[in-house]
């Protein structure tokens, strides 16, 4: 590419179609593996996932109150290994204590806390008229 402004060409970005779409997956499925291998809250996190995923499928609710809870508990996957990501960034860098370093992690985790106040709260509004109903 004689693009002026490819100036730094990433030498893994040269595939395209399938190939890149299959080497993506590769990763992701890697990415996958390494955080249910080394993370412990991404497996419990992940096992939430596992009971509670049957539990909206046979609920009495319509298919998009049940996407809304299974997609809820996806979400909490997705935030848990993105602060995951930027706790291995940040401890790659260094390992000694610093302000910024901290702020980060912490960033991270209020963000994981959020995903799950997100996910109690659509279950509880979902849920509680079923229970109270009965």
């Amino acid at each position: 590419m004689n693009n002026k402004y490819h100036i730094n060409q990433n030498p893994h970005k040269g595939n395209k179609g399938f190939t890149r779409a299959w080497h993506a997956a590769k990763n992701s499925w890697c990415g996958l593996v390494y955080a249910f291998m080394e993370e412990s809250a991404f497996r419990q996190e992940l096992t939430l996932f596992a009971l509670l995923t049957p539990v909206a499928i046979f609920l009495p609710i319509n298919y998009l109150e049940k996407a809304l809870l299974v997609s809820s508990l996806i979400m909490v996957l997705v935030v848990e290994l993105l602060n995951s990501s930027v706790e291995a960034a940040i401890d790659r860098i260094s390992f000694e204590h610093h302000d910024l370093s901290k702020r980060a992690k912490d960033f991270g985790s209020a963000a994981v806390m959020l995903a799950l106040f997100i996910a109690i709260l659509l279950w509880a509004s979902v849920c509680i008229p079923i229970v109270l109903e009965m």
